[in-house]
């Protein structure tokens, strides 16, 4: 079951972003670290992760919560099992989430993800 999607971006000034989607779009801060998470308070799973520049490699476009650890489990395996290219191992992250990165077809790279409490924060 896929619980939210997140768009991506990068960001060169922290406060000048973050002014901005607060300030200007309505969002709210739901996470500082390891990125800015963003979301609207009246739809928290409408969401933007804003990620600081040379934060990783690959960068992804956006982010599919599937829900559960053991969603994302089966999403990777069944990635592995098509010939998918994995650019992202698939790791339990110090920060609460349980994430792979996969290229799809066309050549995006997606995060997908689970909060390994089962909650919905930003990720």
């Amino acid at each position: 079951m896929i619980k939210r999607i997140i768009a991506y971006s990068e960001g060169s000034d922290d406060v000048a972003t973050r002014d901005f989607y607060v300030q200007v779009l309505g969002f709210e801060v739901a996470m500082d670290s390891p990125a800015l998470g963003l979301r609207s308070g009246d739809n928290p799973v409408a969401q933007v992760l804003v990620l600081p520049p040379g934060s990783g490699d690959p960068v992804p476009r956006w982010g599919i919560d599937l829900g559960g650890p053991e969603a994302v489990d089966a999403a990777h395996a069944e990635a592995v099992r098509r010939g998918l290219r994995v650019v992202y191992p698939l790791t339990d992250e110090s920060w609460g989430v349980r994430r792979f990165f996969v290229e799809d077809p066309g050549g995006n790279v997606v995060n997908v993800l689970a909060h390994l409490t089962g909650g919905s924060r930003t990720e």
